[in-house]
């Protein structure tokens, strides 16, 4: 069995090049470097290493044990990630989002959800759907996205409709819905984490001006005493119930966008083996879930 800091050392040793930086790197001495690669060609019986007066490099062989070693760690700590996580998920539940409205969800049904759910505030990407549920990092993620695998399954929750939010006088105001034609050359101020929402409106509005906020709190101050027209959903409605920084004296009228993408599906996605278990969290989201347009918040 060869021991992971000989793999380690040869793993440094292929980025550093020398046997002085590999030993700083790694906070050990050169002689130790030395006995330690000494000892991994022994047990492989192969030379990895091409020995020169005042020089040490790689063999070919040598560059291959490399590469193959730092797979090798790597599926270690995978494995080791993936047997704590299902450890802990056994005793928590572990949801996470690629889109801001879901946490909405969640924040609204907390009483109602099991202790033991644990959420993750920061939005995920796309490409880690797949990851972060086989190596039981979450139970289910909410996504645009319908996955459908041997390993992962997802089930439709609901539709998040986008809507934005003009001044009253405007003479678009007084219209029951708008195009994002209609909105073109406009300047908006939006929230900075909403997900794949971003994409969608500069791309169906590419010559708007976006002014991004990081922090709801500036956010809400420009909404109050601006007139800049802003987006909501009628799934991030339900945090203006929980909110106290939201702008009840807003002059500007909710309108429905129309175009196909300002309806978004939403699925939940997770692993086909925990599909029982999971079940009646879904029939809460499925009931909670705001089909009709309220006083929404923002996006």
């Amino acid at each position: 069995m060869i021991e992971n800091y000989l793999l380690e050392e040869l793993i440094t040793f292929a980025h550093e090049h020398t046997l002085a930086k590999t030993a700083v790197a790694l906070n050990v001495t050169q002689p130790t470097i030395t006995r330690g690669m000494q000892k991994l060609e022994t047990m492989l019986n192969v030379h990895l290493f091409d020995r020169q007066p005042n020089r040490i490099t790689l063999t070919p062989t040598g560059q291959l044990a490399a590469q193959e070693a730092e797979l090798l760690l790597a599926q270690q700590r995978a494995f080791v990630t993936k047997i704590q996580n299902y450890a802990q998920s056994l005793v928590t539940l572990n949801a996470e989002t690629t889109l801001p409205g879901p946490l909405a969800l969640l924040s609204y049904l907390k009483k109602a959800l099991p202790d033991t759910l644990q959420v993750n505030p920061a939005l995920i990407t796309i490409d880690q759907i797949t990851d972060h549920l086989i190596n039981r990092q979450a139970n289910f993620i909410f996504s645009n996205q319908e996955i459908l695998t041997t390993d992962i399954e997802s089930r439709f929750i609901g539709s998040e409709n986008l809507v934005v939010h003009l001044q009253k006088f405007m003479y678009r105001a007084n219209q029951l819905s708008i195009t994002f034609e209609e909105l073109q050359g406009m300047s908006f101020v939006v929230l900075s984490a909403i997900g794949i929402w971003k994409d969608i409106i500069q791309q169906a509005i590419p010559d708007a001006k976006f002014l991004y906020q990081p922090q709801r709190t500036a956010f809400t101050e420009i909404t109050k005493y601006s007139d800049f027209p802003y987006f909501s959903t009628n799934f991030t409605a339900l945090e203006r119930e929980q909110r106290i920084d939201t702008n009840d004296n807003d002059n500007r009228v909710a309108i429905p966008i129309s175009n196909d993408r300002a309806h978004m599906p939403i699925y939940v996605n997770y692993l086909v083996s925990n599909r029982q278990s999971l079940m009646p969290l879904f029939k809460q989201f499925e009931a909670a879930w705001p089909t009709t347009m309220k006083k929404s918040s923002t996006l």
